[in-house]
């Protein structure tokens, strides 16, 4: 088993089963610079039925991501 992320809309967070998945809220997850996405993760070999049909990232693949200006703010300016 290993664990999967899955970036969603902002406006979906209010689906989410937070008993399925590793945050606890929507207080705990990490938005993307402009709030319009997130994501979740999960150590399920089974996806969550509100994650059906989205794409599922490995950790490298999720980092590459976090890593770009969309989820990175710029330094202090």
């Amino acid at each position: 088993m290993s664990r999967k992320y899955v970036i969603i809309n902002a406006d979906e967070v209010d689906s989410v089963n937070f008993d399925q998945v590793d945050e606890t809220s929507s207080d705990s997850v990490r938005y993307s610079t402009d709030g319009s996405k997130t994501f979740v993760k999960f150590d399920s070999d089974t996806t969550p039925s509100f994650l059906d049909g989205k794409t599922q990232y490995t950790h490298s693949e999720i980092l590459a991501i976090l890593a770009t200006d969309e989820w990175t703010p710029d330094g202090p300016e």
